[in-house]
């Protein structure tokens, strides 16, 4: 017994006993994340097939690899424009929500990459190459219909939806989602017309200059109370009458500025003239 003892107490102090444990530490940590990890934060590979990612690997080297590396590592240069970002790990969220409203492929280098009307590929080709991108890392998934079904959201959450896009997303997107001007050029873009599956992923994947609001920051629920708000208009009531475009305090201003002042003017040469 005497000797066992010696033998562990030997061994503890070897030198190499501290680098054994910090790597079991982190192996436990590692297995510990991966089993309690949010779905968000896991790629969902497992419905797309090999076929439908090696297309959408075909794609993207023929599309993106230009300005994302050859394996969507970044670092592309085209014709002096600034280097694509690293795609590895953005998941199939953000995938759908750039090309899907046609901001990629970037038509010319600027200051933000806006959205255009003509998409330039299917559905389908846009899920094979966000299959592919998915393929390479964990990353935030397209939503699923249930997460976007607002069809069940009560009246209550859709209070609280409101009040969490005024906490978190006014300040940029102004208090209607009408959109607003940021810093150097940038912008954020008007939420009117957007779908429902886009206003989710991208939540989800904080394009350009929008922060990621996973779930443990806004809940699938809040999510889904979030979009119910600004997509459905007709339960949005403007108890304050003519909306003015919502666009904030300029145009009500312009308005007090040239209706209150045209009329003190009207009165005032109304009243010279009646003195006269």
């Amino acid at each position: 017994m005497t000797r066992t003892l010696t033998a562990l107490s030997a061994r503890r102090r070897h030198p190499l006993a501290v680098v054994v444990l910090i790597a079991l530490a982190l192996l436990l940590v590692g297995g510990l994340y991966a089993a309690v990890a949010p779905r968000d934060a896991q790629a969902t590979t497992a419905t797309a097939s090999a076929d439908d990612i090696e297309a959408g690997k075909k794609l993207f080297l023929a599309n993106c690899s230009t300005c994302h590396g050859l394996n969507a590592q970044g670092g592309g240069v085209v014709e002096g424009n600034n280097p694509g970002p690293s795609l590895i790990g953005v998941g199939a969220a953000s995938v759908d929500f750039q090309v899907g409203t046609g901001r990629m492929p970037l038509a010319q280098s600027g200051a933000q990459a806006p959205e255009v009307s003509k998409v330039r590929f299917s559905q389908d080709q846009i899920d094979q190459m966000a299959a592919y991108i998915a393929s390479l890392a964990p990353g935030p998934a397209m939503p699923t219909e249930e997460e976007l079904d607002t069809s069940s959201v009560t009246k209550e959450q859709l209070a609280q939806g409101a009040a969490i896009f005024r906490t978190n997303c006014a300040m940029c997107h102004n208090f209607a989602g009408k959109g607003g001007a940021l810093t150097a050029g940038k912008y954020a873009p008007n939420l009117d017309g957007v779908s429902a599956k886009h206003i989710y992923e991208a939540m989800v994947s904080g394009p350009q200059s929008m922060p990621v609001f996973n779930n443990n920051t806004i809940s699938t629920e809040d999510k889904t109370a979030i979009i119910a708000w600004l997509t459905n208009k007709d339960v949005r009531p403007d108890p304050g009458g003519l909306t003015l475009g919502s666009v904030g305090p300029v145009s009500e201003g312009l308005l007090a500025w040239i209706g209150g002042i045209g009329l003190l003017i009207g009165v005032s040469v109304w009243l010279g003239m009646k003195s006269s």
